[in-house]
């Protein structure tokens, strides 16, 4: 049994930073794996170690910068990975759900896995509708937000976090793209030889004419237009002194709230 695990890098950025245009100035911004995969990639490379996968792979879209995250999953127990970039992905503003799906969609068709793990969103963007797109997209029967996951034969187990504290458990065939929520598990680092082995792993390189898209599917219809930090729309009252001052200074706050008589 095979499994995919889409991946992403997404820009960290420093608690302090100055906004240039319509993105972040970059002397503010590293780069990490995105939290959410990081609970996939976990998942997935559990799932194989207890004998139930025989592969995971992972797939990026990114350039030649992310190829330090990519040995990151590696480095925690991917067995090879797929990067996808072309010269047409340089001037997209802004790679939307479609966009990525036209993408991914092609990676399942040329691996056919059974299982797709992805995060439930990404740390930049959070779009959220990814991986359930991509489902739709290759015929697979889906599962969103999944915080327990256990595979037997051609049956998943999921428990699904819904609204208001709510959890289902339902059973989905594979094969199935799932939506890997945090909690789930708990990452491990890479440890000092998963990372030399990583240096080692494939890492293969695939533009969109390697894998059939043309380039029209991934030019977006949205638009990147502003950026800009919010306003606060409430004050912040900062009390000092001694604990029976600072109380007496909450009560009559309170008091003139309406909260306390």
């Amino acid at each position: 049994m095979k499994v995919l695990v889409p991946v992403k890098e997404v820009a960290t950025v420093e608690d302090e930073f100055e906004i240039d245009g319509t993105t972040i100035d970059e002397r503010y911004l590293g780069a990490d794996l995105n939290e959410w995969d990081d609970y996939a990639i976990e998942e997935a490379v559990q799932l194989e170690e207890d004998g139930v996968v025989d592969e995971v792979v992972t797939v990026t879209i990114g350039n030649e910068e992310t190829e330090q995250t990519i040995r990151q999953a590696l480095a925690k127990g991917a067995d090879r990975a797929i990067r996808v970039w072309d010269d047409a992905l340089e001037d997209v503003d802004l790679l939307d759900v479609g966009a990525k799906v036209a993408i991914l969609e092609a990676v399942v068709e040329a691996e056919d896995p059974d299982l797709v793990l992805t995060g439930v969103q990404s740390g930049d963007d959070s779009f959220g509708a990814t991986g359930v797109a991509l489902a739709e997209a290759v015929g697979y029967q889906w599962g969103a937000v999944v915080n327990q996951l256990d595979l037997e034969g051609e049956t998943a187990s999921v428990h699904r976090e819904l609204e208001g504290g709510i959890e289902e458990l339902t059973e989905i065939d594979v094969p199935a793209v799932l939506t890997i929520q945090t909690g789930i598990n708990e990452p491990r680092y890479a440890s000092l030889r998963g990372i030399r082995m990583a240096q080692r792993k494939e890492l293969d390189h695939q533009t969109l004419a390697d894998l059939g898209v043309e380039a029209d599917a991934v030019a977006g219809d949205l638009r990147l237009t502003a950026m800009y930090e919010p306003e606060s729309e409430s004050d912040t009252t900062v009390f000092e002194g001694g604990a029976d001052e600072t109380a007496a200074q909450l009560a009559d706050l309170l008091r003139e709230k309406g909260v306390a008589q």
